[in-house]
């Protein structure tokens, strides 16, 4: 496979105008951090290093179109406790750069587990994954799980429940170049982040802003598809597993996935939380933090990672 000089972007203008972006969104970023670059079997991954070196590590895994960036509302606090290594995905919109597509779940799982020994996380870690990242870490779960500690699963595409086709439908066409397409899509998903006021609309519009910049400047390519999990396969997720969702989610019923987990998986702990969707990490980040650091407390504590 021959890549151009400018790939995995449209062109060279467009990496310009991207990184730029994403340079001035990282400059945000509200703890120090260190920069790492693995290579993997799919390609060259970036790695957002927080936190105390040596302290328990926590992996986290962001959701389709985005990176690392997305959890910026969420680790001031996760760093206080863990050694946070936020991965920009190597399918994605970030500073990651694929040189062999992922075609299923175990390509992700390999993947991840590379990046993680490139990390030198040494034994088990925390992980936790948001919407397509969610299903990532349910696909090393099933097929790493002495290497897991923690399983956090927020807002996992597909994984639980099949994405509804409502949803489908209105993300494919945030496909075309049309800023209104995006602009309504962000706002749906996004709904519970715009009624907190003006602040709340600030944070969607920088959202909508960030989305549709990616999906102008980046080439487009093939995504392997998440899987809904059978019984047998939830059933067989490391013990402890943890499930969040917003009680407004869009891709499925929220209510119904931990009705599902429930009866096929009662091992895996469940939250709802209120007043919020698919943007439950952002609107509601300090309960959400609060709860991770709850779930991964005790556990997490005993694991160790060497950088």
């Amino acid at each position: 496979m021959t890549f151009p000089p400018h790939h995995p972007f449209r062109s060279a203008e467009a990496r310009e105008r991207f990184l730029a972006r994403y340079d001035e969104r990282a400059a945000r970023w509200p703890v120090p951090c260190e920069g790492r670059t693995i290579e993997t079997s799919l390609g060259r991954t970036f790695v957002r290093v927080s936190g105390r070196a040596g302290a328990p590590p926590l992996v986290l895994l962001h959701g389709i179109s985005g990176s690392s960036l997305q959890w910026g509302p969420n680790i001031a606090k996760l760093a206080e406790r863990f050694e946070v290594f936020a991965i920009d995905g190597i399918h994605d919109c970030g500073q990651s750069v694929y040189s062999r597509l992922a075609k299923e779940g175990y390509d992700y799982a390999y993947w991840l587990d590379e990046v993680a020994t490139g990390l030198g996380i040494r034994s088990e870690f925390a992980l936790a994954g948001l919407s397509y990242g969610g299903w990532i870490a349910s696909q090393y779960g099933l097929r790493y799980p002495r290497r897991v500690r923690g399983l956090v699963l927020v807002a996992p595409a597909n994984t639980v429940l099949p994405i509804v086709v409502k949803w489908m439908a209105r993300a494919i066409l945030t496909a075309l170049p049309i800023p209104w397409l995006t602009r309504n899509f962000m706002q749906w998903m996004l709904a519970d982040t715009a009624a907190k006021g003006e602040e709340g609309r600030k944070l969607v519009e920088e959202v909508i802003e960030d989305s549709y910049l990616a999906a102008r400047c980046f080439a487009w390519k093939p995504t392997a598809q998440p899987t809904v999990l059978r019984d047998e396969e939830l059933q067989a997720l490391p013990r402890p597993t943890f499930l969040i969702l917003g009680e407004n989610e869009t891709i499925y019923s929220a209510k119904d996935a931990i009705a599902r987990v429930k009866r096929v998986a009662p091992h895996i702990q469940t939250e709802l939380l209120p007043n919020a969707g698919h943007d439950l990490t952002l609107v509601q980040a300090d309960r959400f933090n609060a709860l991770l650091l709850s779930w991964l407390g005790e556990g997490a504590t005993t694991a160790t990672a060497t950088g």
